[in-house]
């Protein structure tokens, strides 16, 4: 090898030592009868010193090195004068004796410093030398020991890693597949997978009780900063397990996480029924790190000719603790806020809890003190609150009020990302109604079980029907999901013929599965943990690009390499996209 050491493990003991090093050139800097450089390798930096009192020749060699230039250095280790305590070799340097450039480099395009000053497509572009930034190698360096973890856990438990097919078979449900045209069978095409639902499912018919993969999965959707067109999941399943082994397996995992990776202990994680989570926090992946729950308005606001209340479906509010000195302007900013297109409420209500006790609304001329009051009361509010309050449709109301709960909890500072609050959402609807096709869908996917005390329903009230799924949210963000599958062929098909499957589309789609059913499937569940998500969640980000080593911009584009590209027409005969006229 042309080192001995690494660039970031050289300290006092090893004085007077002889050591080669090799790395990239960080910086040089030329004091005249002293020339200094800084080398860099993946595990840290060490202090080069050439002297042109002892070797006039190799210090001139020195001069000549470019940034990121590529070398090799032979030397010994020496104590600094002038010491850097703030890095783990800022104590030593290494007098150099010898020095061989193994290539050299062009300028950059942005510096390769913590703070750089390249913008994201510049850095994308350029992303193999974003990688060589502590930032960057950090942030891999977490989802590296994010995945050893989790193997670690898992493997402790006698989970078996079990790699499943890329090239698999096109399904209706969910999100746009990714496909491939085969070669050999013309005209046909395979997909690749949005995640291997399937496959583990028959692990577990073919006895293997306990997988996981992490496994890299395909969807063919709109982006944003928490998707990729292709992703990672931990992906998980167990035989013999019901929805409580599932959750205390998988609670275990992710406080081992938290443990073994931040050093935090997590308490018991807390669990939310579906309902309530959108009663009380509008949304099903509620942020729990501060409370503000929804408080409901309608019994004492409606009936006193204010039509706006009036003729609401729902009057939902929340309470912002220690806020009734919000100016004017303030105000105004949080009605702008509720008004814009993507959150979608007609206008804001408030509620001023002076600290004089007194009570004033911005519909006071059609509210008593006496109501007013009600409204006090029904919050829970003290002197100095202010009560912040939208109506209109139940759903756009709920999620409106969603978006103003956060965002008046990043205002006040509740949303520390260096705390964490885990949560289980469960009790899921089985089914959501799509207005547009006039049918059902599976809100999970369609192998998801219903709860066994509502199966019966399955012929009287589709819309009441829960499922036996669960998610995992931190700090608002879910970063896990999953259920108890159905093992049962005929409630399989019924599931299917409800999602509007006819027999023959379901047997052509999933009729491996249903087949195998009927050789001795055991009970079974899973859940799947989006991996890049915990990993830019552990890591204080939002963007999972941060902690993807290749990753594509928003519109799904590798800029380093030029992907998505168009190919030749010949590779396009070959795939009988095109067919070739014979002139």
């Amino acid at each position: 090898m042309l080192r001995t050491h690494d660039c970031g493990e050289l300290n006092l003991s090893n004085i007077n030592q002889e050591v080669e090093l090799s790395g990239w050139v960080q910086r040089s800097r030329d004091l005249g009868g002293m020339t200094f450089v800084d080398l860099r390798d993946r595990y840290g930096i060490t202090q080069l010193v050439f002297n042109m009192e002892t070797d006039a020749a190799l210090c001139e060699q020195a001069r000549k090195l470019g940034r990121e230039y590529v070398v090799t250095i032979k030397g010994m280790v020496t104590e600094r004068s002038n010491k850097n305590l703030k890095m783990p070799t800022g104590e030593i340097e290494i007098t150099v004796q010898h020095i061989e450039i193994l290539n050299q480099s062009k300028l950059p395009p942005f510096t390769i410093e913590d703070n750089t000053d390249g913008g994201d497509e510049l850095r994308m572009k350029y992303r193999y030398l974003d990688l060589r930034r502590n930032p960057v190698k950090k942030n891999l360096e977490l989802r590296h020991q994010l995945s050893m973890e989790t193997r670690n856990y898992l493997n402790a438990l006698r989970f078996i890693e079990v790699e499943t097919p890329y090239l698999i078979k096109s399904t209706p449900e969910g999100a746009r597949d990714f496909v491939v045209p085969s070669r050999m069978n013309a005209g046909e095409f395979y997909a690749l997978p949005q995640s291997p639902q399937t496959f583990k499912q028959l692990l577990m018919i073919s006895g293997y009780d306990r997988y996981f993969q992490i496994v890299r999965c395909f969807r063919d959707e709109d982006l944003r900063a928490d998707r990729q067109p292709e992703f990672t999941q931990i992906d998980c399943e167990m035989s013999f397990v019901t929805q409580e082994d599932i959750l205390n397996t998988f609670e275990g995992l992710t406080k081992h996480l938290f443990k073994a990776i931040k050093g935090i202990d997590i308490n018991e994680i807390p669990r939310i029924s579906y309902a309530d989570a959108m009663k009380y926090y509008g949304s099903d992946k509620p942020d729990i790190r501060f409370d503000m729950q929804f408080v409901e308005l309608n019994e004492v606001c409606k009936n006193k000719d204010f039509k706006l209340f009036d003729e609401a479906e729902l009057i939902i509010g929340i309470n912002a603790k220690g806020c009734s000195e919000y100016t004017r302007k303030q105000l105004d900013e949080l009605t702008d806020f509720v008004r814009k297109p993507q959150i979608g409420a007609s206008g804001l209500i408030y509620l001023r809890c002076n600290t004089d006790g007194s009570l004033k609304s911005s519909v006071d001329k059609f509210y008593t003190p006496e109501d007013l009051k009600l409204w006090a009361e029904k919050f829970n509010a003290q002197a100095g609150d202010l009560i912040l309050i939208l109506a209109g449709n139940k759903v756009k109301t709920q999620k409106a009020l969603c978006e103003l709960r956060l965002e008046m909890g990043q205002r006040l500072g509740l949303r520390n990302p260096d705390n964490y609050a885990p949560l289980w959402v469960i009790d899921f609807p089985l089914l959501e109604w799509g207005e547009e096709a006039q049918r059902f869908y599976a809100m999970h996917h369609p192998f998801t079980s219903p709860k066994t005390e509502d199966i019966e329903m399955l012929e009287t009230n589709l819309h009441a029907i829960r499922a036996n799924a669960y998610d995992i949210v931190i700090n608002g963000v879910e970063v896990g999901g999953g259920s108890i599958r159905i093992h049962n062929k005929d409630l399989q098909k019924k599931m299917f013929s409800i999602l509007g499957f006819t027999d023959e589309e379901a047997q052509n789609q999933f009729g491996f599965l249903m087949n195998a059913f009927e050789y001795g499937a055991p009970p079974h569940g899973g859940i799947a943990f989006g991996f890049d998500r915990l990993c830019s969640l552990f890591g204080g980000s939002e963007s999972i690009r941060d902690f993807i080593a290749f990753p594509k911009n928003n519109a799904g584009r590798d800029v380093m390499i030029d992907s998505p590209s168009t190919i030749s027409d010949e590779q396009l005969k070959e795939l009988s996209l095109i067919i070739h006229k014979e002139k």
